[in-house]
């Protein structure tokens, strides 16, 4: 063996070791930060912005108030589109519905995560054929959500619309997490992915023609636009309008039960 192939085999081990330590190291600071809890004063600020947090049961909770812990200590926030800041009241407002979608659903942590971008108001984008579109939420795959402020608002405090941004946006993330975002996520075991096919993808065309024909349901027409959205849409109406949801789509509503291991319905 040449002194080259010493070295780089060497070199490999080094990095090999390194990458086993730093992912010991942030699973050692992860697990100390899902032990604390949110005081009196952070829980008031969440009641007030996410008024369903007082009917959620209080494991649940627990195990989110936790999650909240590490997404607002690896998180960046930044302010944007004349924002001066973002303050705890929208962190928190943020991390309470981003966390309950992954208190049973650990391995769904938004590793891919790295930014969350807050504008005032809704903002505006350039499309792919190169004109301005009005958003008030995106979900991108590159490592960033970005969200309207008042959106963010308007969402939390009417926990029967069935429309929260954030549960919107970062279902999506959870939907990108396997690379590619369409509306399918990463599933627990092969035999799992047959039977969300069998309930969300004749949901999805029976949605669209209702749709087109005019017709209302529980689910935001939004729903419509690709499978994605749909499965966005779907997670927003599961935790605001359970019940509802459960009527119109009993098929989906067992298998968002068993994704994110909570039945909203029972609050």
């Amino acid at each position: 063996m040449t002194d080259g192939l010493w070295i780089l085999l060497g070199g490999l081990a080094v990095v090999a070791a390194f990458v086993f330590w730093h992912a010991g190291r942030v699973k050692r600071r992860r697990r100390k930060l899902r032990a604390m809890r949110l005081d009196a004063r952070q829980r008031e600020l969440v009641i007030e912005r996410f008024p369903i947090w007082e009917e959620i049961p209080e494991e649940i909770r627990m195990e989110t108030e936790g999650w909240m812990h590490v997404f607002l200590s690896e998180m960046s926030f930044e302010a944007c589109g004349g924002l001066d800041e973002v303050t705890e009241e929208m962190r928190l407002a943020i991390a309470a519905p981003a966390c309950l979608l992954i208190a049973k659903r650990p391995q769904d942590y938004y590793e891919r995560l790295r930014s969350i971008l807050v504008y005032p108001d809704a903002f505006t984008v350039k499309n792919e054929w190169g004109t301005e579109d009005v958003n008030l939420g995106e979900s991108w795959g590159t490592g960033s959500v970005v969200l309207s402020w008042q959106s963010v608002k308007q969402g939390d405090l009417n926990p029967e619309d069935g429309l929260n941004v954030v549960l919107h946006e970062f279902a999506h993330q959870i939907d990108q997490e396997d690379g590619a975002g369409d509306g399918v996520p990463e599933l627990e075991e092969t035999e799992d992915y047959g039977r969300w096919s069998r309930a969300f993808l004749p949901a999805y065309d029976a949605f669209c023609e209702r749709v087109n024909a005019g017709k209302r349901s529980v689910l935001d027409d939004y729903g419509a636009e690709n499978p994605a959205e749909f499965f966005a849409v779907a997670t927003e109406t599961f935790f605001e309008r359970s019940k509802g949801l459960k009527r119109e789509e009993p098929e989906i509503y067992a298998e968002l039960v068993r994704f994110y291991g909570m039945d909203p319905g029972t609050w």
